[in-house]
C-alpha cells in the first residue's frame, strides 16, 4: 500500500518530524528531538533508496494530489533525475545531523525542526511537477535557511543574512513575475503541459514566454549562485555555522536542477522559436563563474572562506558543461554534482573541526599550534584536497576526465577544457597553501588540548569515505547518470506519462 504513496513520503517524513520536535516534551527535549530528526533522517534515506529502485523499474512516478487529475491538478514527478538529487540530499544530511547532534543544535532556537523543513522544502523542489509549486518549495526551503543562517547568532551572521534575505525576496518576486507571465500566454504551469504549449507559441506570445523564461534563468541563477548573481553565498557559507554550511551544499544543486529541467523540458531542443534560449547565456555564466571562484580562492586568508569559493568554482563547472546540451556532458555533469556536493560538505564540516581545536587562530589561514587530534585533521585534509582539486586517484579526477571526454577539446570546448585545467592549477596550489599553513608549519610549544567528539570526526569520514566509493564504483554510476540524462533529454516521454496519468 506504501509503495503507491512513494513519491510523498520523502516530503512527508521531514514535515511529520519537524512538527514533532516542535513540541515542548518536558524538562530534557533536546534527546528527543535529536531521536526524532535521526529517526527521520534514516527513514527518508530508506524511502530515497526504495524511489530510486521503483523509478528504475517504471521510469517515471506520477503521483496527482487528491487524485485530481493533470494539468489542472497539483502533481508530483520523480523520475530518475529526481530520485538521483533526493538521494542525495538524504545521503548528505545523515551525517551532517549526526555531526549536529553533537551540541551544534544548541546554538540556537529549533535547529532540528528547521533541518527538517529545510529537507522537506529541498525534496519537494526535486519532486514537483508544477512550477508554481516549485516556487512553493522554494520558499519553504528559503525560510528554513534565513532561520539556519543565523543559527548561534553573531553580528556577521546578522549581516550576511539579511543580504541573503534581501537578494531572495528580490528572487521571489521575479519567480512570481516570471510565473505570472508563462501562465498569462500559456494557461497552464504544469510543466508537462507547459512543455507541449511552449511549443506551439509564436510571435508576440512567443516573445513573452521568453521573457518569462530569461526572468525565471535570474531567478535559477541566484539559488545556484552564478556570476555575477553568485556574491551573496561566500560571505554567507563562511561566517554560519560548519553545520549549517555543510547541509547548504545541497541548495545551490537545487538551482542547477531547477535550471537543467525547466532549460531542458520547457524551453528544451523542442521548443521552436524558443529552443535552448538560455544555453548561449549559461556557457559564458559557467566559465566565468569558475573565473571568480578560482580568484576567490587566491585572495581566501580564511579556510572556510576559501571552501565556500571553491563551490562557486564547481557550480561553475556544472553549468558550463551542462551548456553544452548533450547527453554524455550531461551524465559526466551529474557525476561531478554528486561528487562535488559530498565533499564540499565534508569540507565545510572539516573546517569547522580545525577551528574549534585550534582555538583563537580558528580557521584562519595562518601558523597555530597542534591540535589534539592534528594528524587525523591532516589525513582527513590531505583526502578532501586530493578529491576537490581533481587529482588521482579519488573521484574528483574521475568527474573531470568525464568531463574532458565527453567534451572534445575543439570548438567551443576548448575553453571548457582551458577553465577547468586553469581552475584545477589554482586551486591545487591555493589548496595546498591552505593545508601548508595550518597543518605542517605549526607553532612550537603545548598542543591545544580541546578536542572535538568523536563523533563529529565519524561524521566528516562518512562524508569522505562517500569519494572513496564513488571512485570504487565510477563506471555503475556513470552508466546511471547517463541514463538519468538520456531520459531528460527524452522530451516527449515526461508530458506524456503526466498527461496520460492525468487523464486515467
Amino acid at each position: 500500500m506504501w509503495q503507491q504513496h512513494l513519491a510523498i513520503l520523502p516530503i512527508l517524513v521531514p514535515l511529520l518530524a519537524a512538527l514533532l520536535q516542535l513540541l515542548p516534551w518536558g524538562d530534557r527535549p533536546q534527546p528527543k528531538r535529536r531521536a526524532i530528526g535521526l529517526l527521520s533522517s534514516i527513514l527518508t534515506l530508506i524511502l530515497t533508496i526504495a524511489l530510486l529502485v521503483q523509478v528504475n523499474q517504471d521510469q517515471m512516478i506520477v503521483y496527482a494530489l487528491g487524485n485530481w487529475s493533470a494539468p489542472f491538478g497539483i502533481v508530483l514527478m520523480v523520475d530518475k533525475l529526481s530520485a538521483l538529487m533526493m538521494l542525495v540530499t538524504a545521503i548528505l544530511a545523515l551525517p551532517v545531523l549526526i555531526y549536529g547532534c553533537y551540541a551544534e543544535d544548541n546554538l540556537g532556537s529549533h535547529f532540528q525542526a528547521l533541518f527538517q523543513f529545510q529537507i522537506m522544502g529541498i525534496m519537494g523542489a526535486f519532486a514537483t511537477g508544477d512550477i508554481f509549486n516549485l516556487f512553493v518549495f522554494f520558499e519553504v526551503l528559503l525560510i528554513s535557511s534565513y532561520a539556519l543562517l543565523m543559527h548561534g547568532g553573531g553580528k556577521f551572521r546578522l549581516r550576511t543574512t539579511l543580504h541573503y534575505v534581501l537578494l531572495n525576496l528580490l528572487g521571489s518576486a521575479l519567480f512570481l513575475i516570471s510565473v505570472g507571465t508563462l501562465y498569462g500566454v500559456t494557461g497552464t504551469l504544469n510543466m508537462a503541459d507547459l512543455a507541449t504549449q511552449v511549443q506551439q507559441l509564436s510571435g508576440d506570445q512567443a516573445a513573452l514566454a521568453k521573457a518569462g523564461g530569461m526572468m525565471l534563468l535570474i531567478v535559477f541563477g541566484i539559488k545556484a549562485a552564478i556570476l555575477p548573481l553568485h556574491f551573496w553565498l561566500p560571505q554567507a557559507y563562511s561566517t554560519t555555522t560548519g553545520v549549517v554550511a555543510a547541509l547548504f551544499a545541497i541548495m545551490t544543486k537545487v538551482g542547477v536542477y531547477a535550471i537543467v529541467r525547466v532549460y531542458t523540458l520547457i524551453f528544451g531542443p523542442e521548443a521552436n522559436e524558443l529552443a535552448l534560449i538560455a544555453h548561449d547565456w549559461l556557457w559564458v555564466m559557467g566559465l566565468v563563474t569558475m573565473l571568480a571562484g578560482a580568484i576567490g580562492i587566491i585572495g581566501a586568508r580564511d579556510l572556510r572562506l576559501l571552501v565556500a569559493y571553491l563551490v562557486v568554482i564547481s557550480i561553475g563547472t556544472l553549468i558550463a558543461t551542462y551548456s553544452l546540451n548533450g547527453i554524455a556532458t550531461t551524465g559526466a555533469m551529474l557525476f561531478y554534482l554528486i561528487h562535488s556536493t559530498f565533499i564540499t560538505g565534508a569540507l565545510f564540516l572539516l573546517a569547522d573541526l580545525i577551528a574549534f581545536e585550534r582555538g583563537k587562530t580558528a580557521s584562519r589561514i595562518v601558523s597555530g599550534k597542534k591540535m589534539a587530534n592534528h594528524s587525523a585533521y591532516s589525513v582527513m585534509f590531505l583526502i578532501a584536497a586530493i578529491a576537490i582539486i581533481g587529482l588521482p586517484p579519488l573521484s574528483g579526477f574521475v568527474g573531470k576526465l568525464m568531463i574532458m571526454e565527453s567534451a572534445s577539446p575543439t570548438g567551443a570546448s576548448f575553453w571548457l577544457w582551458g577553465a577547468m585545467l586553469g581552475a584545477t592549477l589554482i586551486m591545487l596550489i591555493s589548496v595546498t597553501r591552505a593545508g601548508s599553513k595550518m597543518l605542517w608549519h605549526t607553532l612550537s610549544g603545548k598542543a591545544n588540548e580541546q578536542s572535538a567528539p568523536l563523533g563529529k570526526r565519524a561524521a566528516v569520514v562518512m562524508l569522505l569515505s562517500l569519494s572513496v566509493v564513488m571512485t570504487l564504483f565510477a563506471s555503475p554510476i556513470r552508466n546511471y547518470t547517463d541514463d538519468v540524462a538520456e531520459q531528460l533529454y527524452d522530451i516527449d516521454q515526461y508530458p506524456s506519462r503526466v498527461l496520460t496519468k492525468g487523464a486515467e
